[in-house]
């Protein structure tokens, strides 16, 4: 297990920030726009908006709480020039419908059936935040078609600890605000989280978050089945090549899973980006998007 903690690399706040030149120059350096395949792959009481891109080995990225796909916005076409990458909203978020009660599922088999759906055996599984639990999950589950595991932001089913704890407290009044004001409270509620605003270090990505969260709905239904027994007491058990991504300045239960996945799965690595802190994959999207193409360049050149 190796920690590599790279120098700071100063971006700038914008998906693109071209300085200097004139017009022709600023032209020839735009960056292909790759046009999605979009579509709906039907799951065990519902459907789930997909996007897929480029060619390759296939990337699916799974996002965090409070929001969809578009969390991977600075990534989905970066890295479609080298990878089939496919992002997708969990059930209850983006254009997935909100489930019916009584509707029992899991968002790991969601994942499997999603890959079945694109006709794709195996593929390089990328989660943030929540979404690093559900990669993690299908991972322990289905590790003959996890190609390799990368966990951003860290998450995993099963923990607690006093900083857990902590947070969990914060999610709970988010709920209260929803309960009490309806979708622009929890918002307001969740931007508002002690733990949350300390981790933002660039107020651009701060202000990308909020206005996915804002498309949010806060009330997603169904019958989550979490992984039993939980990840947290299985680590160990993850064979495959991993990437734990986090940020110097990340939540702090977070951190603390990300040492704990470093520490306990056999083929790790972690990678702490200086200067950022849970919106990684948006404060710093060119030291993240490096970092992670040569990862997984790294395990496909393995076999």
């Amino acid at each position: 297990m190796r920690l590599l903690v790279p120098k700071l690399v100063v971006l700038g706040t914008t998906i693109l920030v071209v300085s200097g030149g004139n017009a022709a120059d600023t032209s020839a350096q735009a960056p292909t726009v790759v046009v999605p395949q979009a579509g709906f792959a039907e799951v065990q009481g519902g459907r789930l908006y997909y996007e897929v891109a480029g060619t390759g080995d296939p990337v699916v990225f799974i996002h965090g709480n409070a929001g969809d796909r578009r969390h991977w916005d600075r990534q989905f076409q970066a890295l479609a020039d080298r990878f089939r990458v496919i992002r997708y909203d969990v059930r209850g978020y983006g254009r997935s419908p909100i489930l019916a009660d009584g509707i029992a599922f899991s968002d790991h088999e969601d994942v499997a059936t999603l890959l079945d759906h694109l006709e794709v055996k195996a593929a390089h599984i990328v989660g943030w935040s929540m979404g690093s639990g559900i990669a993690i999950d299908f991972a322990m589950v289905y590790p003959d078609r996890t190609k390799s595991l990368v966990s951003v932001g860290p998450w995993i089913s099963g923990y607690s600890s006093a900083a857990a704890k902590a947070l969990f407290a914060d999610m709970a009044r988010v709920r209260a605000a929803f309960a009490q004001g309806g979708q622009p409270a929890a918002v307001r509620a969740w931007m508002d989280m002690p733990g949350f605003i300390a981790t933002i270090r660039d107020s651009a990505a701060g202000a990308e978050f909020r206005r996915i969260a804002t498309d949010y709905s806060f009330s997603t239904q169904g019958q989550r089945q979490p992984l039993n027994p939980s990840a947290v007491g299985r680590i160990r058990e993850i064979r495959v090549t991993t990437l734990v991504l986090t940020g110097e300045h990340d939540i702090p239960a977070c951190l603390e899973v990300a040492e704990l996945l470093d520490s306990s799965i056999p083929d790790s690595q972690k990678v702490v980006i200086k200067g950022t802190g849970h919106l990684l994959q948006m404060e710093r999207a060119e030291e993240f998007n490096k970092h992670l193409t040569d990862f997984l360049v790294s395990v496909t050149k393995r076999g």
